[in-house]
């Protein structure tokens, strides 16, 4: 327990600020979860569509992570990483396979 008023003031803060956090972090896992099931289901289906609706769900992650990167609650090399893997895994569902070469 905070021993002066001002260490029990912060505390107070950390917490509100951690719960903010966990939000805004659990809805960019929830984006994440909503382009990766729409780039499944594209991947099912290629129909143009489909791709148009999973490009809305990656400008909306993307956005979604670049402001947890602003606002401090993600790192920016781990929203970095975390929109490179979101570009991967709809390069690797909308390519054709590669050839193996001898």
């Amino acid at each position: 327990m905070a021993n002066t008023k001002s260490a029990l003031k912060r505390s107070k803060i950390a917490e509100r600020n951690r719960l903010r956090n966990k939000a805004y972090k659990s809805a960019v896992k929830t984006l994440m979860k909503k382009y990766l099931t729409a780039v499944e289901k594209y991947a099912a289906n290629p129909d143009p569509e489909l791709k148009q609706e999973v490009l809305d769900h990656m400008s909306v992650a993307y956005s979604k992570i670049d402001k947890a990167v602003k606002r401090g609650i993600l790192h920016p090399n781990n929203g970095a990483r975390k929109k490179s893997r979101l570009a991967q895994r709809l390069k690797a569902h909308t390519q054709p396979a590669a050839a193996t070469s001898e």
